[in-house]
């Protein structure tokens, strides 16, 4: 039976609408009540958190009313990111965490992930017998908000004490602008970089409900160069709106995204003997997005590159299978495992500027043996989403493309696992055939799909 609630990032849609309406929010809270009930006994906490969107206090509410609903106890973290809420989850008490976040996404939309207390987003098997009783129990929720939910003061400080912990050098005389998107790292990464004696410079961090990741952040990170330029930073980070991810920025400007990351902290991991699998071999872990150039550079250390399907799930799924400590998306979800159970953005940067520190070189120096092949995403709104094998049109392009780089090329059509959107990504060694080909397929998809 196909799903109707959960995707590959848990239940995502637009705050106030189906499935994010109350009946159905504080239907999911009644199910994570009874799950925790029937596997943890009752009385068991679940841990909830939320970003800055103006719909995350309602949507917190209703969640913590079905979960008491249900007899099991909230605490609530207030504003935090999700790699936060994964950590606390796990270093914690609590039988599952919560996290009240669309991510990258604009404000109207929000979202509901769930760790359990490993700190792992749920399994598919669990996600799927929860939906059922989610789908049962939204009928009879009454969707009355808890009105006491007030935040614990204390636990996002912990979550800092902890990233903090993993940082053995100080910062002073490093000058750094943090873009936080206006979302869920307002308060804590300028926190977190001014304790380890950095000089902060802050943009994107005056959250008003409706202006998280709108122009600036991760997706947005044009006016984190603009800053960096102009104030001779040594580096630019940028987070999105829950922090799960970075982009950084380098102090000749240069755009430093999750595949040069990896190879950066691929090197740092080398040198230490630590980037092997269970069999012994240097791997890196990344998905089918990841450009080109990654992988002969990597290929040039003797480090294979394991490619995994779209979405830092699946990464992390290959990277436990293999025992793998690093993988990540070149959208800037990173994830070391021998630190998080999660992508995290701010732990992503530390990782990053502990390889500058004990290089001594820069990050366009660590970079640099990164040649990008030229790469486009083209995102179509549609409609609806059908099977892409079944579109003649659209696969007469793909094959075209590929036909026409003559083998040196890639070409990946997707849906969007959250927006009602296609999505085509074409890289080749010529920028002008890639922008070609990127536009007759995606025109072929808005021709049969066009929304």
């Amino acid at each position: 039976m196909p799903r109707q609630l959960f995707g590959t990032d848990g239940i995502r849609g637009v705050a106030g609408e189906y499935p994010l309406d109350a009946p159905t929010v504080h239907a999911v809270g009644a199910a994570l009540g009874r799950w925790a009930a029937r596997i943890h006994g009752p009385g068991s906490e679940i841990l909830i958190g939320m970003d800055t969107r103006e719909s995350g206090p309602w949507l917190a509410a209703q969640t913590a009313a079905g979960i008491r609903q249900s007899g099991a106890r909230v605490r609530f973290a207030g504003l935090v990111t999700t790699p936060g809420v994964a950590y606390l989850t796990r270093s914690r008490d609590f039988v599952a965490g919560v996290m009240i976040s669309a991510s990258h996404n604009p404000y109207r939309d929000n979202g509901i992930k769930v760790f359990d207390h490993s700190g792992y987003k749920l399994p598919d098997d669990v996600e799927h017998a929860l939906e059922q009783e989610i789908l049962l129990l939204r009928d009879s929720a009454p969707g009355i908000p808890d009105p006491g939910l007030e935040a614990c003061i204390g636990l996002d400080q912990a979550y800092l004490d902890y990233l903090a912990s993993t940082f053995p050098h100080r910062l002073e005389g490093m000058k750094l602008v943090l873009d936080c998107a206006n979302g869920a790292a307002v308060h804590l990464a300028p926190q977190l970089f001014r304790r380890l004696g950095a000089e902060v410079i802050e943009i994107g961090c005056s959250p008003d409900g409706r202006n998280i990741n709108l122009d600036c952040g991760a997706l947005h990170v044009e006016g984190l160069r603009e800053a960096v330029l102009s104030c001779g930073a040594a580096a630019g980070l940028a987070f999105d709106g829950d922090a799960d991810r970075a982009i950084l920025v380098s102090s000749a400007g240069r755009i430093v995204d999750g595949d040069a990351m990896l190879l950066i902290a691929a090197d740092a991991l080398l040198r230490k003997g630590k980037l092997t699998d269970h069999s012994g071999e240097p791997v890196v872990v990344a998905t089918v997005m990841s450009n080109y150039g990654l992988e002969e550079a990597l290929k040039a250390r003797d480090v294979k590159l394991i490619r995994a399907a779209v979405g830092d799930k699946y990464v992390l799924e290959e990277m436990i299978r293999r025992g793998a400590p690093l993988g990540g998306e070149q959208s800037g979800h990173v994830i070391f495992h021998d630190y998080a159970t999660t992508g995290d953005g701010m732990l992503t940067a530390l990782r990053v500027l502990d390889a500058v520190c004990e290089s001594g070189r820069t990050l366009d120096e660590l970079s640099s043996d990164l040649k990008v092949y030229p790469q486009l995403l083209v995102n179509i709104r549609v409609r609806e989403k059908r099977p892409l094998e079944d579109m003649a049109g659209v696969q007469e392009e793909i094959q075209a493309a590929m036909r026409g780089f003559d083998g040196l090329g890639r070409v990946l059509v997707r849906f969007s696992g959250t927006e009602p959107l296609a999505r085509v990504m074409v890289e080749g060694p010529e920028q002008t055939r890639v922008e070609l080909f990127a536009g007759r397929i995606a025109k072929a998809i808005q021709l049969e799909l066009g929304g």
